[in-house]
């Protein structure tokens, strides 16, 4: 029924959704740290129009199987305000039941959208954007050419939760090394204090195909951290979040440590997990049962 341009990544919390694909690949796709949309086929572009709100046609035969539709790929806010009015209202036309629509989406393309348009494509069901944030220092950023800032995610999440959207933000536990650990872990907590987002998530980065462009964006002074490492920046970061309704999960496959609640009134029994990790008084995930 839908013709997939593999392979398709979706969130954890949208495995139920039915996937539609709007998009190929990422616009930026430059991110040092990400393989996820390298293979040729997965070259951006946009899909046509016709095909997509065929495809929506078509799983109204599925019936109501599933509330929710996720928007792939890595980049679906990247279309055009009408494009996504379009798709949103076709969805809403042909699948009443869906109860929320999805996407990923870069910081950069909600700035070039007003805050009456995400309003607008909220009243149509565009209930949740996940918004990988990797690190709020500015200076990380810079070395895995994230194309952001430290301001233009904030100003993001902002204008997300002004229209009534929810954010899930991510980040990436080790993605300043060793060296810049620690600055990646305060200021990370500090945008997240500002933007005091609905859902956040942390895994721990891992490069199954190489970490050279990695290594080279860091000039040459990338370092993963070790397990213990890893530990004492998360406990870093979560010591500093004065969040006061977040959901947080840190149980991606890529955790040794899952760490489930909400922030903050759960922040000192995830800290007291932590510091029984450091002390080697808690069970931790094995490398075979660890993923990407």
């Amino acid at each position: 029924m839908f013709n997939y341009i593999e392979p398709i990544f979706r969130p954890p919390s949208e495995a139920r959704s039915l996937i539609l694909q709007v998009t190929n690949g990422c616009s930026w796709n430059k991110c040092t740290f990400c393989d996820m949309y390298t293979q040729p086929q997965k070259k951006f572009r946009a899909r046509p129009e016709d095909e997509i709100l065929n495809e929506i046609r078509q799983a109204a035969a599925l019936g109501p199987r599933f509330e929710k539709v996720f928007l792939a790929d890595g980049d679906a806010m990247v279309l055009p305000v009408r494009r996504l009015v379009n798709i949103l209202q076709a969805i809403r036309e042909h699948l009443p039941w869906v109860t929320r629509v999805g996407a990923y989406c870069l910081p950069r393309n909600i700035r070039k959208k007003t805050a009456e348009e995400m309003a607008e494509m909220a009243s149509l069901g565009l209930g949740i954007l996940y918004v990988g944030a990797e690190s709020g220092d500015d200076q990380v950023l810079e070395f895995i050419d994230k194309g952001e800032t430290w301001r233009s995610t904030l100003d993001a999440l902002v204008k997300i939760k002004e229209a009534g959207i929810k954010s899930s933000v991510m980040i990436l536990n080790g993605m300043g090394g060793v060296k810049y650990s620690d600055q990646h872990a305060v200021n990370s907590a500090s945008l997240m204090n500002e933007a005091q987002p609905d859902f956040l998530s942390t895994l721990v980065v891992s490069y199954p195909m190489g970490d050279q462009r990695v290594v080279a964006g860091f000039n040459g002074e990338y370092q993963l951290p070790d397990q213990m490492q890893l530990f004492l920046e998360l406990k870093n970061l979560i010591s500093r979040l004065e969040l006061t309704n977040t959901v947080f999960r840190s149980d991606h496959a890529s955790n040794y440590l899952p760490l489930r609640g909400t922030l903050g009134k759960d922040k000192a029994q995830m800290l007291s997990q932590l510091d029984m990790a450091l002390e080697g008084r808690i069970a931790l995930r094995q490398e075979w049962q660890r993923g990407l």
